[in-house]
């Protein structure tokens, strides 16, 4: 399977703890696909809802296509997502356990050439979890360049 990653939310793994993920296509206009097919995606800020029975990302942006001209859409406009109806039901009933929420991990093209995005169910991380994940990572790190030198 041919994934091309187009955009990463680094921010996402370290502010949540994930919990499981889905593969959710996006209901896209015409040059929002060739602005993201250039790679001008920014997941940052970004996040997702569940509105009567069909979910939504918020804060994705998308750059404005340069020969778009007159036809470019907002780009920071929600975007529908497009899931099973058994899934989105899964997801109104893990979002609606407290502490829970909808997170885009990364957005991609598979290997017909379609936008895709990585959907995380996630907890919000404490402080002191984000101290312990950084701490962990150091140590790892050190040891990893420890058994190279010997």
């Amino acid at each position: 399977m041919g994934r091309k990653i187009i955009a990463n939310n680094k921010k996402a793994r370290h502010d949540y703890f994930i919990e499981d993920t889905y593969e959710a296509g996006l209901a896209l206009k015409g040059t929002e696909i060739k602005s993201i097919r250039q790679g001008r995606v920014n997941l940052k800020e970004s996040f997702a809802k569940v509105e009567n029975e069909e979910v939504f990302v918020y804060g994705m942006h998308i750059s404005p296509y340069e020969q778009g001209n007159r036809f470019n859409h907002d780009p920071l406009r929600p975007k529908k997502l497009l899931l099973h109806k058994r899934e989105i039901r899964k997801l109104i009933g893990l979002c609606a356990q407290d502490g829970f929420t909808l997170v885009p991990l990364s957005v991609y093209l598979d290997d017909r050439g379609r936008a895709k995005m990585e959907l995380a169910v996630a907890r919000g991380k404490h402080n002191y979890d984000k101290r312990k994940t950084i701490a962990k990572r150091d140590s790892d790190r050190k040891i990893d360049r420890i058994l190279k030198q010997h």
